[in-house]
């Protein structure tokens, strides 16, 4: 049996206007800094600045201690060439983890149609994380595909704008083959512009904004009953649905020395509709922290950001979390914006997921933990915590896991 064709692109895509879950009131949300949506900063106190001594001293190490890379690197992180779960559990979400926060995700397949709605997070598969590719960190492994490679999306969530989640010439690729519909926090228009793309395939949210995404899915066969070519035309595909909300995270954005804090940065909640009541659904955190935690002090005694409970009490259970575990060291450096595997785990309980799947860790040379860490300290606190085995469990680079 042949395997269906990943590149069928969908049809009649329609996006919905922005409704807010957010009460509305007249008041300014604690996240914009003025009224023009273009200032913005993290409102609880689980945020706490880094000091200029630890900027510095962090630059300085990256000078003198670059990060040691094990020479055995990708034979302890197994890599394959994604097939996507192709022909397999239709009625599954199925991840496929294309290395840091890249996550190509389709939802359960309607009834008739040849595949799921498909949405790709953060897709960054250039070799460096940079304005450049000649400088800049540069990835461990490569990718387990070109981005000529991917399927056929039809909407692309970003999450902020640093390099190593908005990779302009990944998303230049991916557009050109399928023309998605684009999802970024407030803010990022003029980057998707300055790569051609146009302001009807742009949807820029703000926390807690939700849009209805309609679209004709390619259908498994053509229908028996379809016998001449004009009425092939009246029968387009499967439609069906899903919702795409904003969501808040704790952490900045920027694309140079002068630019932060003056774009969004957010999470993502992704809901297939379901006619008998809640659908399939996934949570992608982005890249976030959860509470900051200073050299000396008790982590379990720090303020908590408040926002992923409100996830889950909003829009959760989640069938499945997206989550980042690494680029977290030095901790009193980086607890601000990044989280650890102890914090992925309790965002995974504040969001209320039944799975999860960890990212942003073993691609680029971010920050000094050691790169294999992150997965061995996750499995140490989902037993803490009392997890399943299998509950929140490693992926392989192009590995799809079926939910």
């Amino acid at each position: 049996m042949s395997l269906p064709d990943t590149r069928a692109r969908a049809t009649n895509v329609v996006v919905g206007e922005a409704k807010s879950l957010r009460e509305q009131t007249k008041e300014r949300p604690a996240h914009h800094l003025d009224d023009t949506q273009t200032h913005f900063e993290n409102p609880w106190p689980s945020f706490r600045f880094q000091t200029k001594r630890q900027w510095l001293e962090f630059y300085l190490r990256h000078l003198f201690m670059p990060m040691k890379i094990p020479k055995d690197l990708s034979a302890r992180i197994p890599s394959r060439r994604p097939d996507w779960g192709a022909s397999s559990a239709p009625d599954k979400i199925k991840a496929t983890w294309l290395g840091h926060a890249s996550f190509c995700v389709e939802l359960p397949t309607p009834e008739g149609a040849s595949r799921g709605p498909r949405i790709l997070f953060d897709p960054v598969l250039s070799h460096r994380c940079s304005p450049v590719q000649w400088a800049g960190p540069e990835r461990f492994l490569p990718p387990p595909c070109p981005a000529e490679e991917i399927p056929a999306v039809d909407v692309i969530c970003i999450s902020h704008n640093h390099y190593d989640h908005m990779d302009l010439p990944t998303l230049r690729t991916v557009f050109g083959l399928y023309q998605p519909q684009i999802f970024v926090p407030l803010g990022n228009r003029d980057h998707l512009r300055s790569i051609d793309i146009p302001d009807s395939h742009i949807h820029t949210l703000d926390w807690w904004d939700v849009c209805t995404v309609s679209l004709s899915l390619p259908r498994a066969s053509p229908p028996s009953d379809i016998v001449d070519a004009q009425e092939s035309k009246t029968d387009a595909g499967v439609e069906t649905a899903f919702m795409v909300t904003c969501t808040p995270a704790q952490h900045t954005a920027n694309r140079g020395a002068f630019d932060r804090w003056r774009t969004l940065w957010a999470s993502w909640a992704v809901e297939q509709v379901s006619p008998t009541g809640k659908g399939p659904n996934v949570y992608f955190a982005g890249d976030t922290g959860y509470r900051t935690v200073r050299d000396g002090e008790d982590e379990d005694k720090v303020p908590r950001c408040p926002a992923f409970a409100e996830i889950g009490e909003k829009l959760g259970p989640f069938d499945l979390a997206m989550l980042p575990i690494g680029a977290y060291g030095p901790r009193s450096m980086w607890s601000n914006l990044h989280a650890s595997p102890s914090d992925a785990v309790q965002i995974f309980k504040d969001v209320r997921a039944r799975r999860a799947l960890p990212m942003h860790w073993a691609t680029f040379p971010l920050t000094f933990e050691p790169i294999l860490e992150p997965p061995e300290l996750l499995k140490q606190e989902c037993a803490k915590e009392g997890l399943v085995e299998g509950t929140f469990e490693i992926s392989g680079l192009g590995e799809t896991k079926f939910i």
